[in-house]
């Protein structure tokens, strides 16, 4: 069982698996990419899974529109970062220990290798040995002194590529940790605010019209600021297609709460409001109709409901405006004479078939259609309602009908059958506002920055040795004279060092010979084999 263990252990800490769980993760977090999510569009997923019968229902079952909460995806990422983990750490310890090593013995013959180069010189061995030093800078050098008053030199360079390699490893482990702290304490809240000087304030989820929390966020301690949208400017191309959008935004944070400061602030798509660590983005645009009700007895409410935007390249805009009557206390009379206004909205209203649509997205000629509705609109069922429809069951039912149809343009009028009337007074832009905070998102960034350069450095910086061997000839011809043997290795063949050895090893010999030139071409080689 011991044995097992350590089997499975040395196996999970390998760096081949550590590189098989990271393209197990990339390929885990595709059908994120590519199937709907209920954390941000559960109304596309449902309508994927209706589309798609059983083969919807099986990819529902194992997670698919939940992919990075889903049980086999969180396990890739922890195996992941325990492989890192247990890779890692011994080999940081191997490092730590060659940088204190002395550079390798030289080699008994040099000339095996595949990058070496001879020659002869009248100096002395420890002059040899000095001038290879003196064109070795910034490697690290060990002197040795051998038999027969031989003395060599054994020189390494490109220590920083295993550092690369380990702080692209520590950064990719960095950038996991920071990953899962985010997810932990982050969240996003989308929410629809007026451009006529509304104001939402992040004291709460019960501000938002969606949100999503981190695994650690309850919405009860988040960041406290507050934003006023005090209008909206949108131009578009003859085509249609948005050009620019821009919000005139006020924001209090800090001590303006209590002041009342408001500090203006352009916003645009692309320049999110940046916050008491939370980003504000302007994500969208719409309108929203304005109707004034007049009741039978003289009593006149007003109210401006955002419309949902049905064609973005039009924006024509869906919805229902809802009313109750004035001065009935009895709940069940108050729910025979609700009314709801429903129907559609059109910017720049044309008629198609009879038919009221929108030929553009800016409020060139805008118009509505209404369907008015009256009776029980369902609001004390204890059922959640859209503000954007009218409850269908209650129509189903009869208990809600509708009582009158029109097109109409503001300033223009509806007179229903009791004497109420409905005015379409305007329209007002709604912006659509995302609020994000993400405490590790300057570390994901940081260790991403950190990632690239630990890569590069490790992908250029090459590892190479390099030895110098001075042996006094030997012979009837000595004459007192030093052969000087060189050899170079490095650890790949796109390395480069064919060329930096044979410089290196030129130099030197010519160096060597007498007045710098070369003292005996027939004595000196220099020669560059293809490493294998």
């Amino acid at each position: 069982m011991t044995a097992l263990l350590r089997n499975t252990w040395r196996g999970l800490t390998s760096m081949r698996t550590a590189l098989v769980l990271l393209f197990l993760l990339a390929l885990a977090a595709l059908p994120g990419a590519l199937l709907p999510q209920r954390s941000l569009n559960s109304g596309k997923v449902d309508q994927f899974i209706a589309d798609n019968g059983w083969w919807g229902e099986l990819l529902d079952r194992l997670g698919f529109f939940a992919v990075y909460s889903s049980v086999w995806f969180s396990a890739v990422y922890l195996l992941l970062f325990v492989s890192l983990v247990g890779c890692l750490t011994p080999r940081t310890f191997e490092y730590a220990k060659s940088l204190r090593a002395r550079p390798v013995l030289t080699p008994r013959n040099l000339t095996r290798l595949p990058h070496h180069a001879e020659g002869e010189t009248a100096r002395t061995p420890v002059d040899v040995i000095t001038a290879a030093g003196n064109r070795l800078k910034g490697w690290r050098l060990e002197v040795r002194e051998e038999d027969g008053g031989a003395r060599s030199i054994s020189a390494e360079r490109g220590f920083l590529r295993e550092t690369g390699n380990l702080v692209f490893h520590f950064a990719m482990l960095g950038l996991i940790v920071a990953l899962a702290i985010g997810k932990m304490f982050n969240y996003e809240g989308q929410v629809v605010v007026l451009a006529n000087g509304s104001e939402f304030c992040n004291s709460g989820t019960f501000a938002y019209d969606s949100f999503t929390p981190g695994l650690r966020v309850d919405g009860t301690d988040l960041d406290e600021f507050c934003v006023k949208v005090d209008d909206f400017t949108a131009h578009y191309l003859p085509s249609g297609q948005a050009d620019y959008f821009r919000a005139d935004i006020g924001y209090q944070a800090g001590a303006d709460l209590t002041s009342g400061t408001w500090r203006p602030y352009p916003l645009e798509v692309n320049s999110p409001l940046r916050i008491e660590g939370d980003r504000v983005y302007l994500l969208g645009n719409g309108y929203a109709p304005v109707f004034s009700v007049t009741f039978p007895g003289g009593e006149k409410r007003t109210n401006t409901t955002q419309w949902r935007t049905v064609d973005g390249l039009t924006h024509l805009a869906q919805g229902a405006t809802k009313f109750d009557p004035p001065g009935i206390s009895d709940p069940a009379e108050r729910r025979k004479k609700q009314l709801a206004i429903t129907g559609l909205f059109a910017p720049t209203a044309v008629l198609h078939d009879g038919a009221l649509t929108s030929a553009y997205p800016d409020l060139n000629d805008p118009a509505v259609a209404v369907d008015v509705l009256r009776g029980d609109l369902g609001n004390e069922s204890g059922r959640g309602q859209s503000i954007y429809e009218v409850d269908q069951s209650m129509v189903d039912s009869g208990r809600l009908k509708s009582v009158a149809r029109a097109n109409l343009r503001p300033g223009q009028e509806l007179k229903l059958d009791d004497g109420t009337v409905i005015r379409f007074d305007g329209v007002q832009s709604w912006v659509y506002l995302q609020v994000s905070h993400d405490p590790a998102q300057v570390w994901v960034l940081g260790f991403a920055i950190v990632l690239v350069l630990g890569l590069g450095t490790s992908l250029v910086v090459k590892r190479r040795r390099l030895w110098v061997r001075a042996t006094p000839a030997t012979g009837e011809n000595a004459d007192g004279r030093t052969v000087v043997v060189l050899g170079g290795l490095a650890r790949t063949d796109q390395a480069g060092y064919g060329e930096e050895f044979q410089r290196f090893a030129a130099g030197l010999l010519a160096e060597l010979a007498p007045d710098g030139g070369d003292e005996d071409p027939a004595k000196q080689d220099v020669a560059a084999g293809r490493e294998t």
